[in-house]
């Protein structure tokens, strides 16, 4: 399962509706890949196709699509939005993540 939490959500919405998508029939797509300073990065977009190794999950009514290998590393995590001046955009706070770079963009387990 993958949380949202308010703030998220707020930006989320907006994003998805400047992009030409819709909260409540879009999906917002999660993923691992390789890369980034500390082995593992994070992948979000917005996406309006199912795929058949897609995990769903619904949170904050935000609907979520995560493919299976990157469900393993993602379990638990709750998806941030920081704004303002000191603001790091979109945060993932991952419990799984042993470390994780200054960006907040990758991690390692």
């Amino acid at each position: 399962m993958i949380k949202v939490s308010d703030t998220a959500k707020s930006k989320i919405s907006q994003l998805m509706m400047e992009e030409g998508f819709n909260i409540e029939g879009d999906f917002v797509r999660v993923g691992v890949k390789s890369g980034g300073c500390s082995g593992l990065s994070y992948e979000l977009k917005f996406d309006n196709k199912l795929e058949e190794q897609d995990k769903l999950f619904e949170d904050n009514s935000v609907k979520i699509l995560v493919d299976k290998k990157s469900f393993l590393y993602l379990v638990g995590t709750t998806l941030e939005y920081s704004g303002g001046l000191n603001g790091k955009g979109f945060v993932f706070n991952n419990p799984n993540a042993n470390r994780t770079c200054g960006c907040g963009e990758s991690f390692s387990l």
